[in-house]
């Protein structure tokens, strides 16, 4: 018994400083997962001395942690970050963990001399984003991006990990059996089929199933959590037994259950909250305490130069050659390829190659703790700088917000929303509040009033309002205080505003815009959503010659209700390299070259004189 009553207490006081530790991070700007990394690696063997060297307990912890991450990251996820950017993700989530994966390898051939299938699993070990460490720093961490950026960022990290998985766990199965580089590509394909398609079909059948239990049972509200993360692990073991990807399973189960509408949903909300940051916690002490760092230093120097042509060539490269076919501006393809942190999903697959005793299974796991420790220290210190200097911040439309959402019985079709007034907010100037808001109580000093009997609304009221999801951004703007703008602010979004409503024709006389083929009777809303395939979201530049048309604010169905002007065509912030660009802007380029050198190699008219000269190019801003 003592030595259960020593366990706990150690697991608690452990748990305790990371916590306690994250708070004083906070103020440097630390990433906290390599906080939680730290303690675990200061508390073990080669720091305060304790021995945790059981790999497979260490991993079975961090499986059931990654699988309530995976769960909570696809239940968190709505279906307007879906809508904005399930393409691209998909095709990141998997051709791009490929082809980090074989690039990884070239080098892990000439850095370590191992052979194509260790290279390969070397490559595939660290090949996916960390899910835990992204949804952090864009969730928690207070970057403001661009919709479809952030929500790409997600939805891949979120999905990419049972692809890593896959590939790590295939790739041990064919060292093991001594399969030969031949023998893997047909083995690889068939498995994946297997794993993906069945993770998938588990996945959605085990969504609806959840959806269906939770919203059918009647019990103590405590409970309801409960229930929901013994089906989740239940439906991870499942798929797992049956041979397909229980994270896919989870993940898909939880993007499909978080959509829907759930009784209870925000505590359960809550419980998912509290339990990833334990899960996330727990797993990185875990593989910090597995560490044993008086061993990185026969390999600092490969693995340094692993994670560096990992975070400067075998990422972007993956990036760019994935987003080609869409419309990715230069900064957003940059910053989609430096946010490519590893985490503890990488330490975790490095312990495979220890439990199946593969000859160089330490120095994968040692390679694969100094690339996550570097990833988080070069990547995650620095993405708030690169989204400001790649000009990705969305500046705040509205100003701080308080607000709590309560549970109702039943599944109505309304939320219960408590606002508290700030001052200066539009409702203390004045704003009236909408009669589709249902407003029905206010609390002032202690006090409950009826709507109607509780005359001016006053700072510091508590408001009660029954309202669909659908309008709450309307009514967070009514209770917001006001919005903090820089000077900055006006090379994101214009010098000035116009009215969408007016016309192209309108827009061409007064600031000489080249409208190309567009009536010019067409307004500038509607322009706008030509030029974005329909819907346009905060942030969005459209090209009009020598001015730019900038998205301001945008309505519930996609539509411009403000937008900006600027003068000066966006910056050109990155260098003029074709692996920054995307497909059409290549074409683009390759078009005016080509008509370049026609002009060049055209005789004149008469077959007499020197070619023509090109029109002088503006400099480079």
């Amino acid at each position: 018994m003592d030595l259960l009553y020593l366990s706990i207490l150690i697991g608690g006081v452990l748990i305790a400083v990371a916590i306690l530790s994250s708070l004083a991070a906070r103020r440097f700007g630390a990433p906290l997962l390599l906080v939680f990394l730290v303690v675990g690696l200061i508390a073990g063997e080669d720091g305060l001395g304790l021995d945790f060297d059981n790999a497979e307990l260490a991993y079975a912890i961090g499986t059931v942690a990654l699988a309530i991450i995976l769960f909570d990251s696809g239940f968190g996820t709505r279906l307007s970050t879906i809508r904005a950017a399930a393409l691209p993700a998909f095709v990141l989530a998997t051709l791009g963990v490929l082809l980090t994966a074989g690039l990884l390898a070239v080098a892990a051939v000439a850095l370590y001399g191992f052979g194509w299938l260790e290279a390969l699993l070397l490559g595939a070990i660290v090949s996916s984003t960390d899910a835990a460490a992204v949804f952090f720093l864009l969730r928690v961490g207070g970057i403001r991006l661009r919709d479809r950026v952030r929500s790409t960022l997600e939805i891949e990290s979120g999905s990419n990990d049972p692809m890593a998985v896959f590939l790590t766990i295939t790739l041990v199965e064919l060292i093991t059996a001594h399969s030969g580089i031949g023998d893997a590509g047909g083995e690889l394909v068939v498995a994946f089929f297997t794993q993906m398609g069945l993770g998938l079909a588990m996945g959605l059948v085990g969504g609806v199933l959840l959806v269906r239990l939770i919203n059918r049972l009647d019990m103590d509200a405590g409970l309801y959590p409960i229930i929901v993360l013994a089906a989740s692990l239940s439906l991870f073991a499942l798929t797992g037994l049956l041979q397909g990807s229980g994270f896919l399973a989870v993940y898909v189960a939880g993007l499909y259950a978080g959509n829907r509408r759930l009784q209870k949903l925000a505590s359960l909300q809550r419980f998912q909250e509290g339990l990833t940051w334990l899960a996330q916690i727990v797993m990185f002490l875990a593989l910090g305490l597995l560490a044993t760092p008086s061993e990185f230093p026969a390999i600092a120097l490969p693995a340094a130069i692993l994670a560096l042509f990992l975070i400067f060539v075998a990422r972007p490269v993956g990036v760019w050659f994935c987003l080609l076919p869409f419309d990715f501006s230069k900064s957003e393809t940059a910053f989609i390829s430096w946010v490519g942190l590893r985490g503890a999903v990488s330490i975790l697959l490095a312990i495979l190659p220890l439990a199946a005793a593969l000859p160089n299974g330490q120095v994968f796991f040692n390679t694969a703790f100094l690339i996550v420790i570097a990833s988080l220290v070069v990547q995650g210190w620095t993405i708030r700088p690169m989204a400001t200097r790649l000009g990705l911040v969305v500046p705040p439309a509205i100003g701080p917000v308080e607000k709590v959402e309560l549970d109702l019985p039943g599944r109505s079709t309304h939320e219960l929303i408590v606002y508290r007034v700030t001052p200066e907010s539009p409702v203390v100037k004045g704003e009236r509040i909408p009669r589709w808001a249902r407003p029905s109580l206010v609390v002032r000093n202690g006090q409950s009033y009826r709507f109607a009997y509780a005359g001016r609304i006053e700072p510091g009221d508590y408001l009660y309002i029954f309202t669909s999801p659908r309008y709450e951004p309307l009514l967070d703007r009514l209770f917001a205080s006001p919005a903090t703008l820089q000077p900055a602010d006006e090379e994101f979004f214009g010098a000035f505003a116009v009215d969408p409503t007016h016309t192209l024709g309108e827009l061409q006389s007064a600031y000489g815009a080249r409208i190309g083929s567009a009536a010019p009777e067409t307004t500038i809303a509607d322009f706008i959503r030509g030029r974005l395939s329909g819907r346009a979201e905060v942030g969005d530049r459209v090209a009009c010659g020598p001015i730019d048309l900038i998205v301001r604010e945008i309505n519930q169905d996609g539509q411009p209700t403000s937008v900006g002007l600027a003068l000066e065509p966006e910056p050109a912030g990155m260098a003029q390299s074709p692996l920054l660009r995307n497909i059409v802007e290549i074409a683009q380029m390759a078009r005016q070259r080509l008509e370049r050198i026609r002009s060049a190699v055209r005789p004149r008219k008469g077959g007499a004189g020197p070619a023509p000269e090109d029109p002088p190019r503006p400099p480079e801003p």
